[in-house]
């Protein structure tokens, strides 16, 4: 089949990659695209957010299947244009994806379904904020409704702070903080049948021992050699099949990728909150370790035939992905600065290593390779344990050469370690 991605991170990087290793996979397109999804699939100029463009250029190069990788153009129904164009799409309506879209919606579907979440406010005026943090006392969970790339939450124990960044919201969500480890699991479903994928735990903060702002994610490992192996079972049956559930019995079916952030505390498992697409960098982890072909799956659950899906098959190997990011991140990005080393990584590092490109470009004379955004690659790699995977995507970072760059350096070492 011929497929298109939308988007030029490196979560597309990474659903790119995994579908170019797909045999049922005749030809790969991507769009807009980066410097390293063009050595995996052919790269067109459109605006990802414009839902006509993107059907007509589905339409022009007769795909099978739009797998559509980030939340605005989803939340802007990007995939609702692609449907109504008669080609299958991979991601949620617009009206579903108000699951992301509105953390608001989420916690009214939540309670609808009965999932188990934290408790929260929904804020608009000044006097609703401070009674809302009056209540629950610090540390501070302040979230603004819509979307944000990864930045609007903010959790403190500074009121002042907390106050601050509710008032630049307008409309906020203030809930109360759960405390346990984080975990991410991922499902493919078709609006009924819900296929789970293995969970991964990613890193927020930007700086080593979760110190620093939040950012949109610096590094991630799967498996986790700490969490209750019935962990997903439990999931499945608490979160989301109900939260699928409860979609389609409003009218409004979810057909693509739910993401289920968690927080495992002492009361049992909580949804921080969902997403309506695969995570970054969780993703990474994730299919680095998938064996079943991505593109029957993704096709199945556009096409609501999931239930025939056979169960997926996995590698037994850990996977680790450290984020590179630029000089100042997760403020405004330092960019137009050269990566090297790249090669160096491909000759002295793979297969068991390898490098997703995120906010990067070619330069104008095709030469080099330059950064172009805040979070500028996602090194990945994998190994017979947590371990090993960590120490090949460490001296694969330590390959690459981007001045002012910056990146943890203890991403998974906690549960290598124990």
């Amino acid at each position: 089949m011929k497929v298109l991605v939308i988007g030029g991170g490196a979560r597309e990087h990474a659903l790119c990659r995994s579908l170019s290793l797909d045999p049922d996979v005749t030809a790969l397109h991507c769009a807009p695209g980066n410097a390293g999804i063009a050595e995996v699939a052919q790269l067109h100029a459109v605006d990802a957010m414009d839902g006509a463009a993107v059907a007509r250029l589905a339409t022009e190069l007769e795909a099978r299947l739009v797998v559509v990788g980030p939340e605005a153009p989803l939340v802007a129904g990007v995939a609702d244009a692609v449907r109504g164009a008669g080609i299958a799409c991979f991601g949620p309506s617009a009206e579903a994806a108000r699951l992301e879209g509105s953390k608001a919606f989420a916690k009214d579907v939540m309670a609808a379904a009965g999932v188990p979440t934290g408790r929260s406010y929904v804020c608009t005026t000044p006097e609703e904020i401070d009674k809302a943090l009056d209540a629950f006392g610090a540390p501070f969970v302040v979230k603004d409704d819509g979307l944000a790339a990864g930045k609007g939450v903010v959790v403190t124990d500074d009121i002042a702070a907390a106050r601050e960044h509710a008032l630049a919201c307008g409309r906020v969500v203030i809930e109360e903080f759960l405390d346990g480890p984080e975990v991410s699991l991922f499902a493919v479903t078709d609006g009924r049948t819900v296929l789970p994928l293995r969970p991964a735990q990613d890193f927020k903060r930007a700086l080593d021992g979760d110190e620093g702002p939040n950012t949109g994610g610096m590094g991630a490992y799967s498996p986790l050699p700490w969490a209750d192996p019935k962990l997903v079972d439990e999931v499945m049956e608490t979160v989301l099949q109900p939260t699928v559930d409860e979609l389609r019995r409003r009218g409004t079916p979810f057909a693509g990728l739910l993401y289920a952030g968690l927080a495992i505390t002492g009361r049992g498992v909580r949804v921080i909150e969902f997403n309506a697409r695969f995570g970054d960098p969780e993703t990474q982890v994730v299919l680095a370790r998938l064996r079943t072909p991505l593109a029957g799956v993704l096709l199945a659950a556009a096409e609501g035939r999931l239930a025939d899906q056979p169960s997926l098959a996995w590698r037994d190997d850990a996977a680790v992905t450290v984020v590179v990011a630029s000089h100042n991140y997760p403020g405004t990005p330092r960019t137009g600065d050269p990566i090297e080393g790249l090669a160096d990584v491909v000759a002295q590092d793979a297969p068991h290593a390898y490098v997703l490109h995120a906010g990067t470009r070619l330069a104008d004379d095709g030469s080099t390779v330059l950064s172009a955004g805040g979070r500028v690659l996602s090194v990945t790699a994998t190994g017979k344990d947590l371990g090993q995977a960590r120490e090949r995507a460490y001296a694969a970072v330590d390959r690459i050469r981007l001045d002012g760059s910056q990146h943890r350096t203890d991403i998974a070492r906690e549960a290598a370690e124990a």
